[in-house]
């Protein structure tokens, strides 16, 4: 069975940083890029990033996606956090050779997702 738990949310005022973890099954980690998408109350779920070094306009310059294979883990580091940055963060795997990195269905697997609190 292929598990993706994310871990490293909390609650952090305006300005403040936050680092998620993604533990990946290791059976597909090699063969599978990672995402990260978020979803805030009330709205649909987005793409906020994704291998390698995708990024949504609303992130850029401020996240960072990146991978530790020893640890089969996939991080995303938040910096510079706004209140527009509150919602539950998912990271999620899809084949390494789909291009549609931004693209939901593209994914296969989900983790269970991380809230994410800014305080203004």
């Amino acid at each position: 069975q292929v598990q993706l738990v994310e871990s490293g949310g909390g609650y952090v005022q305006t300005g403040g940083s936050l680092r998620l973890s993604c533990v990946v099954s290791e059976r597909i980690f090699s063969t599978y890029g990672m995402g990260w998408f978020r979803q805030a109350p009330g709205k649909e779920r987005e793409f906020v990033a994704a291998e390698k070094s995708y990024y949504s306009n609303a992130v850029k310059g401020r996240f960072t996606i990146s991978r530790d294979n020893a640890k089969n883990t996939v991080y995303l580091q938040m910096n510079s956090l706004k209140p527009e940055d509150t919602a539950v963060y998912y990271c999620a795997a899809r084949p390494s050779d789909s291009r549609w990195y931004h693209v939901q269905p593209e994914y296969d697997y989900w983790g269970q997702g991380t809230q994410v609190t800014v305080s203004s």
